[in-house]
């Protein structure tokens, strides 16, 4: 039986179209750089989470095929659909592969099936971009995968940045793709944060360190970063000073301002921004 090997090709940062949410500086926001990783054996390969524009899948089915693998499977860690509306490109290719996701992850895809459902975000954000072919999920049970003898897990770990998340954990590698449970050099999306979702968070990262990985694929990374266990760790100190800023009931602005201050190496502020304007509107509400 051969050993398996990995590979995780980062699609840069993305424009979301012109009209849209800005930085307070005036500046553009971009989607945050997406990690899709390639795991593969002598011949066939699984496929975690790939991107969700038809020209940025394409780009990573361009890097799967220099590899000669045959892709039987692909799977998605959370139902967020920027780690998975792609599917149907790679579909095209391969078109024997299986979409695999748990129920819970699957539920949540099923809510943005439709055109008409992505329409007021996914299509106004990236216009003519997403695939429109409908994306066929099979449930995968307990027992996971299968790569040429190699099993590869899934972990139920509950809520992080979006409810059910999933990280696929293979043993024989002693690596965790982590989804979006782990960021490494990008700030987080914290849109799902309040009314618990850090504690919750924190627990699922709990479950990550527990596997003692010695590799940890992030869902968000800067590319020039390593797939390291640490950003367990590092995910769960910026969760503390987001809750520590919280408690002082702080403006947008401030809460941007002072986690941009504590955090400075991450890249992508414009999804703190969103996600400082997301918290202000949840605790307007309480």
């Amino acid at each position: 039986m051969a050993a398996l090997q990995y590979e995780v090709f980062v699609t840069p940062a993305i424009s979301q179209s012109s009209g849209t949410l800005n930085l307070p500086n005036g500046d553009p926001m971009v989607w945050s750089p997406i990690a899709t990783t390639l795991i593969y054996g002598e011949h066939d390969a699984v496929l975690v989470d790939p991107p969700f524009t038809t020209d940025t899948t394409r780009e990573v089915l361009a890097r799967v095929e220099e590899t000669g693998r045959n892709i039987t499977e692909i799977y998605v860690t959370h139902g967020h659909g920027d780690h998975w509306l792609g599917a149907p490109v790679l579909l095209e290719r391969f078109p024997d592969a299986v979409v695999r996701a748990t129920a819970g992850t699957k539920a949540h895809m099923a809510g943005l099936a439709t055109p008409e459902s992505r329409g007021p975000f996914w299509d106004v954000l990236f216009p003519g971009q997403i695939p429109t072919a409908t994306v066929d999920v099979q449930v995968v049970g307990e027992e996971g995968l299968n790569l040429e003898g190699h099993a590869l897990i899934p972990v139920e770990v509950g809520h992080s940045d979006s409810d059910d998340t999933t990280v696929l954990w293979v043993p024989s590698l002693k690596l965790a793709v982590a989804g979006d449970v782990v960021y490494n050099g990008v700030h987080l999306a914290l849109a799902e944060f309040a009314d618990g979702g850090g504690g919750a968070w924190r627990r699922a990262l709990g479950q990550v360190e527990a596997l003692g990985a010695d590799f940890v694929v992030a869902g968000h990374k800067d590319p020039s970063r390593a797939d390291d266990p640490a950003d367990i760790g590092r995910t769960r100190r910026y969760l503390d000073d987001a809750d520590r800023l919280l408690r002082g009931s702080p403006t947008p602005m401030e809460f941007f301002e002072g986690m941009l201050s504590l955090h400075p190496e991450r890249i992508n502020p414009g999804i703190l921004w969103f996600s400082a304007l997301s918290l202000a509107a949840s605790n307007s509400t309480q």
